[in-house]
């Protein structure tokens, strides 16, 4: 490894994009070699550009920050992985832990702080935001299966039980099983609710 730090940022948007690429440059020694979009753009820009640190925003087309972490994590396994979020939501911080984060910060924390976790992440130790991780306690996990969340999501545009089922290519029985264990899991009157409530609690 050089004495840079080689760093890729994925975030959607541009100005706050190019704000983080300006502080972290700031840094003597760190160096943004790549910039992107979308999630969906990670993997082969963290490939193409042999970086050490992946900065990657949660919410992004293509695909999520999430998402992209975990490719990155099964590919590349000595990229270290930041994840940076505007959404303190806690079942966010144990899907990025899950999918391989070696940090997991908010978005709006001082830039010293998120220089620091790129150097402590390349040491080996892992970054959480304190106030982030006792909110992911005391909320406990996930009650949800990944089918659950993927029927659920699935519904969140309002698609009926039919139309769901042939998407999934599932039977309309077993979609509308899903969505009743859902419902009762989450203690919500309906699909709407608990699409809203798994989302507020990062569990989809």
């Amino acid at each position: 490894m050089s004495s840079t730090i080689k760093v890729l940022l994925a975030e959607d948007q541009s100005m706050v994009r190019e704000a983080l690429a300006a502080l972290l440059g700031l840094e003597d020694d760190i160096e943004v070699v790549a910039q992107v979009a979308r999630g969906d753009e990670v993997l082969a820009a963290a490939r193409e550009h042999a970086v050490d640190v992946a900065l990657l925003d949660i919410e992004m087309p293509g695909c999520t920050g999430i998402e992209a972490a975990a490719q990155v994590h099964k590919a590349l396994p000595g990229v270290k992985l930041v994840v940076l979020t505007t959404f303190g939501r806690p079942g966010y911080l144990r899907s990025a832990m899950e999918a391989g984060a070696d940090a997991f910060l908010v978005k709006d924390a001082p830039a010293a702080q998120l220089a620091d976790a790129v150097r402590k992440v390349l040491s080996g130790e892992r970054v959480i935001d304190p106030t982030l991780a006792a909110a992911a306690l005391a909320e406990g996990a996930n009650p949800l299966t990944d089918r659950e969340r993927e029927v659920l999501r699935a519904a969140a545009d309002g698609s009926t039980n039919a139309e769901l089922a042939a998407a999934l290519h599932l039977s309309q029985g077993t979609v509308r099983n899903y969505l009743s264990t859902a419902i009762q899991k989450l203690a919500v009157r309906n699909r709407a609710e608990a699409v809203r409530i798994a989302r507020e609690k990062g569990w989809l």
